[in-house]
């Protein structure tokens, strides 16, 4: 355990309560499951064990299943203005609750207390005040059908940010009137943990919200679960094209949020300093655990010097370290296995013949760390060019035109974000037009609004979440 030196930019973890056990929580309450085997969750930062949660076997599936089939017969039926009330309710407890939230969420995730008490709970607040706002609103005509709620939602959310993802899924869902059956990734389940008890706070009826833990195997229970009637997946290409599969050819509905490998364009008129600013908050954030991280930086060849030169000093101020300071910019790489993915890319991106430049900062001696890399010299074939990296890992490429940067953005199997800096409005929007992503920023990269919807195209996944297209997502067309 690393024994962090006391300072008063240290957020304390006394007030976090943390369970030595959690049970799933299913039918409004933690209740005992079928399964007995546990696993350990831990702090990356240090490799502290935190508590143990429950891989959930088929029978712990069924029953959450089942709660939330008997919770959906009443909570369909509940009126759009009594569903609002229980979201904002959920809302301001959030709020009430946030710096809880934010603490756990930097011990259990590795993230810096910065991003999770700045970025992560206001959204997260925030999308649940949007969709409670949305709940008595929705026009349930579709032509000559109506729209109606799926009815039991299986969500499956990721590691990177498990608290919004879970606003980001259950809000929407319960707005239009579904109930919801959670997975939290096994590495990350306490937030989700400790959101099932303002379920009970705030009064939501039993079975509406069911969260239950598991590994990959408790995932695919839910996706093949029979009475499941939709899954909403964030997470990898790769086992999103496996949910895809197992529900071909039934009556499931499914979005999915997948990987990506965003091109960051700057051209040789952008504004230098604030575009250095915005490649550093896009590919560093969250230690780049983000699915539309900037990690492909596309630099018109003019500029590339310059602007590389800029770059590497302002790495330098970086500072890796203790989560819970509020002076650290990078936190801990999530998992151990993430760590090793992380650190075998970066050594096919040297044996390609990448030029690497790395921060100069001393790393703790445990948890699990990865300094702040660039890559300049790369070719659009290398690996750490073409592959999700999930990491803090940035890759340089270079372009002449305008039709060359839009073509070097396209060259990548995902679709899920890109940015463009420039100062011409009309360079803007030619580059936006051409750029084949669901998400484009200009001059600014990872800001999102709840009413803004959010998702990709090709193998970054189909659907929307956020906004009124987010919100439909949620809703069927029946005659």
């Amino acid at each position: 355990m690393v024994n962090w030196e006391y300072s008063e930019s240290v957020e304390s973890q006394e007030i976090v309560n943390i369970k030595d056990k959690y049970q799933n929580f299913i039918n409004g309450k933690f209740q005992q499951q079928n399964s007995k085997k546990y696993i350990n969750t831990i702090s990356p930062s240090t490799e502290e064990v935190l508590s143990k949660i429950v891989i959930s076997n088929e029978k712990d599936v069924d029953n959450a299943v089942q709660s939330a089939q008997l919770g959906f017969e009443k909570w369909s039926n509940t009126s759009p203005h009594e569903r609002s009330k229980h979201l904002f309710k959920l809302a301001r407890l959030i709020q009430e609750r946030s710096r809880e939230f934010a603490v756990l969420e930097s011990m259990d995730g590795g993230k810096p207390i910065k991003e999770s008490r700045d970025f992560d709970l206001p959204q997260v607040a925030a999308n649940f005040f949007y969709f409670a706002g949305w709940a008595d609103k929705i026009d349930l005509s579709w032509g000559a059908k109506s729209l109606k709620p799926h009815g039991v939602v299986g969500q499956i959310i990721p590691w990177n940010f498990p608290l919004l993802m879970l606003a980001w899924k259950v809000a929407p869902a319960l707005a239009t009137g579904n109930t919801v059956v959670l997975k939290p990734a096994e590495t990350t389940s306490l937030t989700a943990l400790l959101f099932a008890e303002l379920c009970e706070q705030a009064g939501l009826p039993d079975g509406v919200v069911n969260i239950i833990t598991g590994d990959g195997t408790t995932g695919s229970l839910i996706v093949n679960h029979k009475d499941i009637n939709k899954i909403a997946f964030t997470g990898s290409t790769q086992v999103g094209k496996l949910i895809q599969k197992s529900l071909a050819g039934r009556d499931v509905g499914l979005t999915l949020e997948l990987g990506g490998k965003a091109a960051n364009i700057v051209y040789e008129d952008a504004a230098i300093d604030q575009a250095v600013e915005g490649v550093v908050n896009g590919i560093f954030f969250n230690q780049g655990h983000v699915c539309c991280a900037g990690s492909r930086l596309l630099l018109q060849e003019s500029i590339h010097d310059e602007f590389v030169a800029k770059l590497e000093k302002r790495m330098q101020t970086l500072r890796v370290g203790n989560p819970l300071d509020k002076n650290t910019d990078i936190g801990a790489i999530n998992s151990k296995e993430q760590l090793n993915k992380i650190e075998g890319l970066v050594n096919e991106g040297v044996s390609d013949g990448g030029k690497i430049f790395q921060t100069e900062c001393e790393l703790p001696g445990n948890g699990f760390w990865f300094k702040p890399t660039l890559f300049t010299d790369v070719q659009p074939s290398y690996s750490i060019a073409r592959e999700e990296i999930f990491g803090p890992v940035l890759t340089t490429l270079t372009f002449r035109t305008p039709q060359e940067a839009v073509e070097i953005a396209n060259n990548t199997e995902y679709g899920l974000s890109a940015g463009v800096w420039t100062e011409k409005g009309s360079k803007i929007l030619w580059t936006a037009d051409r750029l084949q992503a669901g998400v484009v920023w200009a001059n600014t990269f990872n800001k999102f609004d709840p009413s803004s919807p959010f998702g990709g195209y090709k193998e970054s996944g189909f659907g929307r979440e956020g906004g009124r297209q987010g919100l439909l997502s949620y809703l069927k067309a029946e005659s």
